[in-house]
């Protein structure tokens, strides 16, 4: 199928690994000249080289300074059609030890400053009247995670803000979607199962066994299956689907 988005211009954080990878390479399967971020951008070469259609970036969600200056950059060069909002995942935590510095800090890296370059990005989108707005959360906005207070409550905040500016962009030709991964074999879900080990006292093969179990596809989903999701809905027959929260694991959020 050809998703009709060769030739837009993508900007992807978090492009060094994991999800923000692979939806990175996705992109450049289908055309799309991808800006790729990074706290450093050689971390973005290290696995993309000297493709053409690349450009690796370094900057820093949770700094406001250096979230103005990519918006600056890519404004100048026209703004993107394509946004994908995916900021790091915070330490984990219980609710009821987690510290007000703490939450403060996480907000701003993974919700206000997030909101800010959105925001900053926005206007070209509806002047050209097509834009797509994807953000990464986590499938603990449905179902909270243990220990993961951090997560849970500051990227509830973020989905909120999403379906909020879904309806408002919508009849400019500007989509706004969520999509929550759940457990997708990644460096971020192999340090978090380092940490339950570590927590427990269990071995981290166990850890991995015992979560496997508990998802009915029996398994940790793979990057690549995830970004797929991204990608379809930053196509242009994804056009009418916005305002969404799309899960992509495996069955394992039991909510209807």
């Amino acid at each position: 199928m050809d998703l009709g988005i060769s030739g837009k211009r993508a900007l992807v954080m978090g492009a060094s690994r994991g999800l923000g990878r692979a939806i990175a390479e996705g992109l450049l399967a289908e055309g799309v000249t991808v800006c790729g971020v990074a706290r450093t951008a050689e971390a973005i070469t290290a696995w993309a080289g000297d493709q053409a259609r690349l450009t690796p970036i370094a900057a820093d969600l949770a700094s406001l300074a250096s979230v103005d200056a990519l918006a600056d950059r890519l404004l100048a060069e026209g703004g993107v059609d394509i946004l994908i909002n995916n900021s790091g995942g915070p330490p984990p935590g219980a609710a009821a030890t987690v510290t007000r510095g703490d939450w403060l800090a996480q907000f701003e890296a993974m919700a206000a400053n997030l909101f800010h370059l959105t925001g900053r990005l926005l206007p070209p989108m509806r002047a050209n009247r097509w834009g797509r707005i994807i953000t990464i959360a986590s499938s603990g906005v449905e179902q909270p995670i243990a220990n993961l207070a951090l997560s849970n409550g500051i990227r509830s905040a973020v989905v909120g803000w999403s379906k909020t500016l879904a309806a408002e962009v919508a009849g400019d030709g500007v989509t706004v979607n969520i999509v929550l991964p759940g457990r997708i074999q990644t460096t971020r879900v192999d340090e978090l199962d380092a940490a339950a080990a570590g927590r427990t006292g269990s071995t981290l093969e166990a850890v991995r066994a015992a979560s496997a179990a508990a998802i009915p596809a029996g398994r940790y989903g793979r990057p690549e299956e995830f970004a797929s999701m991204v990608v379809y809905l930053a196509s242009q027959q994804a056009s009418y689907v916005t305002g969404g929260k799309l899960r992509v694991d495996g069955g394992a959020i039991r909510a209807i």
